[in-house]
């Protein structure tokens, strides 16, 4: 049967604190907030006046084995 999405919720957060503890799972959470503004709204802003070419052009510029991307430390 499948589980609803509340009960899903409920066994992510207790799996976090079961894995992390109470302090570092709140931690952890508290990095992913929603923000604010209208990310859509916004990236057309700036998006809409590249071209397809310049967007590959600065792809192409970025490391390609960037493996530090994501480590940083959550305080």
């Amino acid at each position: 049967m499948a589980r609803t999405q509340q009960e899903i919720i409920t066994q992510g957060y207790q799996a976090l604190v079961d894995s992390l503890g109470v302090v570092d799972a709140i931690r952890f959470i508290q990095h992913f907030s929603p923000g604010q503004g209208d990310y859509t709204k916004e990236r057309h802003q700036w998006l809409d006046k590249k071209s397809l070419e310049d967007v590959f052009a600065q792809m192409k510029q970025l490391p390609e084995n960037d493996f530090n991307q994501y480590e940083e430390i959550i305080e």
